[in-house]
């Protein structure tokens, strides 16, 4: 067994001692990944993983669809872990009639806080990663022109990031037409005068959170005083994100700072703020009340947010310093209280 799943393993024990279970089945791509040393449990994006884990004071044992069998252990899983073939009629989790037996959403906070400080491991997949998306949109962006459409500016990044081993699991592009709109899926419109690309791309698990900006000619000095400003309300942000508060509290703290610099004070209630993050998109998504607390080691992704403003990029906390992951050394950036912060790359 590697060193990475032998921490992992001692931290599901003790989540079972802790909740007086004898075994638990993980059963989400988000928790298999993390467990199973970033290993791809899925065959299509959209649907249910391919395999469950059992894992108990015994050891640990992966069920597998038998027409899945071979390719994962020949490409996905780790090398000696027990697996048992299943016949794809039939259910990957066995009936169990013992209560001490639990379905993974039994212990879902448990396992969630299980991984969210990254092991040394887990942080050299997760730094590539971010590296590799962040390069695919320093390589796409400038290529881009007015006349582009949001769709075939979103083709080319996906591209980029399926080049790089890499799920285009988020791909989304706003022209100047339609930047008002906060997730905006790719349409025919172009490009205009400015785009906004946001991406999450997963590997091994793992997802790297990005948005980027690209604009076609002079800046208008408002927006960029109102981009200045987002910068700061994740600058406050990034402050908060201390090791031991709550998420709960961390998101309080973003709310108060849209009116400090500028914005409506309900700002904050017009879209998410982020959150955790790691083996999901947000893990948790910040929302108020959420106990979750920051922890030494853990990634995060904030995504202040105005109409026609956003910034976001995937960073790890350690001891109240802010390491940026979604760099690639070739983007403008800006440095916003100590940390490098991205700007719009002008054509």
């Amino acid at each position: 067994m590697s060193a990475e799943r032998t921490v992992k393993r001692r931290r599901v024990l003790d989540i079972l001692e802790r909740e007086d279970g004898d075994a638990v089945w993980l059963t989400s791509a988000t928790a298999l990944s993390w467990y199973l040393d970033g290993a791809r449990v899925h065959t299509s994006l959209l649907g249910a993983p391919i395999a469950a884990v059992r894992i108990d004071a015994e050891g640990e044992r992966v069920r597998v669809f038998a027409n899945e069998l071979d390719r994962l252990v020949a490409e996905e899983l780790p090398a000696g872990i027990s697996v048992e073939p299943v016949a794809w009629h039939d259910p990957l989790v066995p009936e169990s009639r013992s209560p001490r037996v639990f379905a993974e959403e039994r212990v879902a906070d448990g396992l969630r806080a299980a991984r969210a400080a990254l092991l040394p491991e887990e942080r050299a997949r997760y730094a590539a990663l971010c590296r590799d998306t962040a390069a695919a949109l320093t390589a796409q962006l400038p290529l881009s022109h007015p006349e582009e459409s949001e769709r075939a500016l979103a083709a080319r990044v996906s591209a980029a990031l399926v080049a790089v081993g890499a799920d285009p699991a988020v791909v989304m592009v706003a022209g100047s037409a339609r930047s008002q709109h906060r997730h905006p899926l790719p349409s025919t419109a172009p490009l205009g005068s400015r785009a906004m690309v946001v991406v999450c791309a997963r590997r091994h698990g793992l997802i790297a959170n990005v948005t980027r900006w690209v604009r076609f000619g002079p800046a208008d000095p408002a927006a960029a005083d109102r981009d200045a400003a987002i910068r700061a309300v994740e600058a406050d942000a990034f402050r908060a994100t201390r090791v031991g508060t709550t998420l709960g509290d961390v998101l309080s703290e973003i709310a108060a700072a849209y009116p400090r610099h500028g914005f409506a004070a309900d700002e904050w209630t017009r879209h998410h703020q982020g959150g955790a993050a790691g083996y999901a998109g947000r893990d948790p998504r910040a929302v108020p009340g959420a106990t979750d607390v920051v922890r030494n080691g853990q990634a995060f992704a904030w995504n202040p947010t105005a109409p026609g403003h956003k910034i976001e990029d995937t960073v790890i906390v350690d001891d109240g310093r802010v390491t940026v992951l979604t760099r690639d050394g070739e983007w403008p950036e800006v440095d916003v209280d100590g940390v490098p912060r991205p700007l719009e790359w002008e054509r």
